[in-house]
């Protein structure tokens, strides 16, 4: 009589948390630490991999694919020990879950990063390109599939298996082209505008074919099905758009800017989100299609879509993400690429799909007559894929349409697609080193002052614009208009959590005019602040943005100063003035970037320290009753600083003081208070006295200017005689005046870069609330004293606070 066969006995489901080890239990055979465990892993191994990248300007994307496949088993994964205590079978559905709960949230993102209304402006060039980079690929990834299901992919549905090849290999990673674009300054380039407008037709193209590879990819064995899947599909976005835009509208328009957006709006969202999955993938799309679409249909001005991207984009980015890309690693298994003819087939998939992104984008981009480097450079950023590259690949490894082999060539594939976009976009398109150019108005004081004056004001926040403002008024001088022309430069960061509609909605508007009757205004309070000022002074107001890492914000600035052809840089100081009078540091790597651009400016540079110049708001040119200060020394900082002032004295509300220092007579000579320094040149001694005697001759015709003579015995009568100065509204000096009496200041300081007279203007020894601007002049060579000042205060940041 034969044994009856074992019953078969399903491995127990894991409880979520244990009692303890103290009780005997294994933390590791919990759900909840386990999950712990996997989570900071992946967190650690991916950030060590960014960092790494980091100098070869790499997207995290790229470091995130990287960890995921050795987390798997074509490296730490072949170890079977580490495999099943680590990432065991039965805690694969909870790490699946965790990382697709993050990814509907993040594609939520991707849709809020598209924008509809841009996507009818798209111009004629941006589509021909978009449509060549998607439809060469596609049929080339056609041509592709049959290679594959002859050999590596036998058996598997012939008509998914197409489109999902052809997807595949025709996408573009509209979020990563961001990140790469900001990375490398090209963002608000054209080939970078042109880059975004085609990467954004490509991604909405994409998805489209997507949901039709899903419903073709059903288990169904009638045809009906996939039809009926693809008709629920058209409805549910249809439907969305009936519904969604009156609601998400209604919500925008009751959160104002500055105002904490409701809590109820946000939660409202988020649930839709998750409604909206859910209604897909009882479809039988996915539950990611449902969150794009929402994404895409929450309008994008206003600062309801930014308090959104707030709150998910830490966490799900910072967090969940990552655990997509290990789920995905645990599918890819490289060791299963063998042979000859498996190694062929990867070089193939990837000729294939460069060759048709680069090729495709470069033909069309040369017939719409681009320049050919910018063509080239196109068609290797459109070559770049991402996070929806994996969707794609894993949806369809998950539905059976990929097998282990392809899938790992697949991946392979869009690993290396991205990773070589930044270095060869590096090697042949360098836009910073075809943008130099020669002018001849690089500073203030020039032989001829009826020249147009060009300045580059530059801000990071709110905070400095109303002192900004007023400073602009002041500074045009006669009431024509052409006299002064204004750049507004906002510097933002680019951190590692900067989304793509943080950058592409700020830079939409780079170099236009703010005052354009013709378009609706943003609904940025510093937009509408500039605008309003423009439209009722008669200065020509120009923005621009610059996205950068603070670590190269200065290549940005000095890149665009020398492109605008600008006299003179305006850059905040790196401290704000807290209520009780004291400065303390805004962010220690602003000084850096203050530094940097002193040492490398093509033309003058001014450091605003702000006390609230003219109150918190625009003073009316009518209204403006402004008294300035001019310290002089001597030197070319300081007759900078004259010219700046005499510009500013022509306006009618604004009365100069020039006040100038001189060594006592009696202390001429071998004074031991007074030592003569290197930078007391005697050569430039007589420039500072034609300029004086400029000065002189024009106040018998100019009431607005006063002019006095200061003679002092030493450090103590400077600051006693500056003390006598402090009711004005704004100082103007030079960073390193020359000449004995700055002698005995010019010791070591906590700013550097606001020079002796700056520090003592800006430390406890003098009451003031004027505001301060420190002034150093173009010299095609600074001078050793001016270099070494900059570099000797780069050890600290000193005290906090004066």
């Amino acid at each position: 009589m034969a044994t009856p066969a074992a019953p078969l006995t399903c491995p127990k489901p894991m409880k979520a948390t244990s009692n303890g080890v103290f009780q005997g239990d294994d933390p590791l055979d919990y759900a909840l630490p386990l999950a712990i465990v996997q989570i900071c892993l992946v967190l650690v191994l991916t950030r060590v991999l960014a960092y790494l990248l980091r100098p070869l300007r790499q997207p995290r994307v790229v470091a995130e694919i990287i960890g995921g496949i050795l987390l798997g088993p074509s490296a730490l994964g072949r170890s079977e020990k580490y495999l099943h205590t680590i990432f065991p079978p039965k805690s694969l559905t909870v790490l699946d879950t965790l990382a697709n709960f993050g990814l509907l949230f993040f594609l939520f993102l991707v849709g809020l990063e598209l924008d509809p209304k841009s996507l009818r402006r798209t111009g004629k060039k941006a589509l021909c390109i978009a449509i060549a980079g998607i439809s060469v690929p596609f049929v080339l990834g056609i041509g592709t599939s049959f290679a594959l299901r002859a050999t590596i992919s036998q058996g598997v549905n012939q008509g998914p298996f197409l489109v999902f090849m052809g997807v595949a290999l025709s996408i573009t990673a509209f979020p990563v082209l961001a990140r790469i674009l900001a990375e490398l300054k090209l963002l608000t380039t054209d080939v970078g505008r042109m880059a975004m407008s085609a990467a954004a037709v490509n991604d909405v193209a994409a998805w489209i074919l997507l949901a039709l590879a899903i419903a073709l990819s059903g288990n169904g064995s009638s045809p009906f099905i996939s039809l009926w899947v693809l008709l629920s599909g058209a409805g549910f976005v249809l439907l969305c758009i009936l519904i969604g835009p009156p609601i998400f509208t209604w919500m925008a328009k009751r959160c104002s800017d500055g105002e904490h957006v409701d809590e109820i709006y946000v939660c409202g969202t988020l649930a839709a989100v998750l409604a909206a999955g859910f209604v897909t993938d009882s479809i039988g799309i996915h539950a990611l299609f449902g969150a794009f679409v929402l994404g895409v249909l929450v309008p994008k001005e206003g600062p309801f879509a930014g308090a959104l991207v707030e709150k998910v984009e830490d966490l799900v980015s910072g967090l969940f993400l990552p655990l997509y890309f290990v789920s995905s690693g645990l599918k890819t298994n490289v060791a299963t690429i063998q042979g000859a003819q498996s190694w062929g087939l990867l070089a193939l998939v990837i000729f294939t799909s460069c060759f048709g992104k680069i090729v495709g984008t470069i033909v069309v981009s040369l017939l719409c007559k681009m320049p050919v480097q910018e063509a080239l450079t196109l068609g290797f950023l459109m070559n770049t894929k991402g996070l929806v590259e994996l969707i794609v690949l894993n949806i369809g490894k998950d539905r059976g349409v990929l097998n282990d082999q392809t899938f790992a060539i697949m991946v392979l594939m869009a690993l290396f697609t991205t990773f070589i976009t930044t270095p060869i976009v590096i090697s042949i398109y360098r836009p910073a080193k075809l943008a130099v150019t020669k002018y001849k108005h690089r500073t203030i004081e020039r032989k001829d002052t009826s020249k147009q004056v060009r300045i580059l004001s530059c801000f990071y926040s709110t905070r400095n614009i109303p002192t900004l403002i007023n400073l602009i008024e002041v500074s045009r001088g006669t009431a024509k208009k052409e006299g002064l022309r204004v750049y507004a430069m906002h510097l933002m960061e680019l951190s590692e959590r900067s989304s793509a509609i943080l950058m592409v909605h700020k830079v939409k508007r780079n170099g236009l005019p703010f005052w354009n009757k013709g378009e609706v205004s943003d609904s940025n309070q510093v937009v509408v602040a500039f605008e309003t000022f423009e439209h009722l002074s008669k200065v020509s107001i120009r923005p621009t943005t610059a996205i950068s890492p603070m670590n190269s914000m200065h290549e940005d600035i000095i890149t665009s100063a020398e492109n605008k052809r600008v006299a003179m840089i305006i850059l905040p100081f790196h401290k704000h003035q807290r209520l009780d009078g004291h400065f303390e540091t805004t962010r220690t790597d602003l000084r850096h970037v203050n530094r940097k651009v002193l040492q490398q400016a093509p033309c003058s540079v001014g450091i605003l320290v702000d006390r609230g110049l003219g109150g918190a708001s625009h003073v009316p040119a009518s209204n403006v009753n402004f008294t300035i200060t001019i310290l002089f020394f001597g030197g070319h900082d300081d007759r900078e600083a004259l010219a700046y002032g005499i510009r500013m004295a022509e306006h009618p509300g604004i009365t100069l003081v020039v006040v100038r220092f001189a060594v006592d007579p009696a202390l001429a000579g071998g004074s031991v208070k007074l030592k003569m320094s290197q930078n007391s040149s005697p050569e430039v001694q007589p420039e500072d006295e034609v300029v004086i005697s400029r000065l002189k001759e024009s106040i018998s015709t100019d009431g607005s200017i006063k002019y006095e003579e200061r003679t002092v015995k030493d450090a103590t009568e400077v600051i006693e005689a500056t003390k006598s100065y402090n009711k004005c509204n704004l100082f103007l000096v030079g960073r390193m005046p020359e000449g004995q009496v700055v002698a005995s200041l010019n010791k070591n300081s906590e700013c550097p870069e606001l020079g002796p007279i700056g520090n003592l203007l800006t430390s406890s020894d003098i009451s003031t609330t004027a505001s301060l601007l420190v002034v150093q002049q173009y010299r095609s060579q600074l001078s050793q004293d001016a270099l070494n000042s900059l570099e000797d205060g780069e050890t600290s940041d000193g005290n906090e606070s004066n």
